[in-house]
């Protein structure tokens, strides 16, 4: 589910694999590996690519029911 929606929001945003890697400060590989699923980012990185990307943690990991339950819109981010 992450790397599903980190995907869609960095091409929603315009930003290519390397663009958004140079901005987060991590090698491109270990970028391509979070959209992939074989990488994990640690938690300050998480916190920038939400940033940028302009969404919430929580939407990044798919908690579209805890969203909802404190009435924001999901579609927002979409």
């Amino acid at each position: 589910m992450f790397g599903k929606r980190l995907r869609a929001m960095r091409m929603k945003r315009n930003f290519t694999q390397p663009q958004l890697a140079g901005l987060i400060d991590v090698a491109l590989r270990t970028y391509q590996g979070y959209e992939g699923g074989t990488r994990s980012p640690s938690f300050d990185t998480l916190v920038r690519l939400a940033d940028i990307l302009d969404v919430s943690i929580d939407y990044l990991f798919g908690r579209d029911d805890w969203l909802k339950s404190h009435a924001i819109s999901v579609d927002e981010y979409q």
